[in-house]
């Protein structure tokens, strides 16, 4: 904790104080979270000195860590913050966050948008928050785009936010490590990327080392790198029919790679190769090329 500015009795009237940062690393939550949560609920840093940053008293961070850990044990974050404030539902509404965000990406609430998914990986991890938060979000646009109503902006946002929700959970953690891991690459042709860059988190969530060459990425590069890195690995992604590349396929295998294919667009592929269609799957597969990097 920080002490007060000033000295004397005017320091020791001032409460103990708290930066930002220090309390989102407190409460494992990004700044962005923090300022949602003051804007949206009121439940911010309460002592402003004039000319300087805002800071969290003892009393706010207390108001705070109650908060989360409602979030914890599954209670909506607004019934949580009404909760710590005094005006509870009558019965605490737990839930997946699924519809939260969904009324905020309607709303193009980026801000918003960005804290439900920094707090629900901070609660639930990357599988848990694709699997009951994200993914449902994106399947409830493509069932709309399947009716003829486009939602072109709300899809961008919503991608745009998991893509830097996920890159601000993982970057503490790091990409890669030392030694043989997973090389992630989409096809050539392949603009829709969001599944590898969720295995991606999920993997470094696991500390299992992992390079993604993220988008756009031609097969040249993909050689290149499975050449030099030699991956225990390597997912080759496509979303659509047009885009797999069997080509691809044959040139990683003849550089020895372990090729496991991910994504509809392989399905009325006539390649053999393993095939994994939902992360879970992919992350019991690849855990395992992991384990066996410490068995040569």
């Amino acid at each position: 904790m920080e002490p007060g500015a000033g000295s004397g009795t005017e320091a020791a009237r001032q409460p103990a104080l708290w930066t930002p940062g220090r309390v989102a690393r407190l409460l494992g939550v990004s700044p962005i979270t923090l300022r949602s949560w003051d804007a949206r609920y009121g439940i911010g840093p309460s002592f402003r000195p004039e000319g300087r940053q805002r800071r969290y008293t003892d009393a706010d961070v207390a108001l705070l860590r109650r908060m989360r850990r409602l979030i914890d044990e599954g209670v909506r974050t607004r019934d949580a913050a009404n909760a710590v404030l005094g005006h509870p539902a009558e019965n605490l509404v737990t839930g997946t966050g699924e519809e939260e965000l969904e009324q905020a990406t309607d709303l193009m609430h980026r801000a918003t948008m960005a804290a439900l998914l920094d707090e629900s990986l901070a609660a639930k991890g990357v599988e848990g928050t694709w699997r009951d938060v994200a993914a449902p979000v994106l399947r409830t646009l493509g069932r709309r785009w399947e009716r003829g109503r486009e939602c072109f902006a709300v899809e961008w946002a919503l991608t745009t936010e998991i893509s830097a929700a996920l890159d601000r959970y993982v970057r503490p953690r790091g990409s890669a490590r030392g030694g043989a891991g997973v090389l992630l690459a989409p096809c050539p042709d392949e603009q829709h990327t969001l599944p590898l860059e969720v295995l991606r988190a999920a993997l470094c969530e696991r500390e299992v080392p992992v390079v993604f060459t993220g988008l756009p990425s031609g097969g040249v590069l993909t050689l290149d790198l499975a050449s030099r890195l030699d991956p225990r690995g390597v997912v080759l992604w496509s979303m659509t029919v047009a885009t797999a590349d069997p080509a691809l396929l044959r040139g990683l295998r003849e550089r020895g790679a372990a090729v496991t294919l991910a994504g509809p667009g392989w399905e009325a592929a006539t390649v053999d190769a393993p095939l994994v269609n939902d992360l879970a799957a992919a992350l019991t597969l690849l855990a395992g090329h992991d384990r066996g990097a410490g068995d040569d």
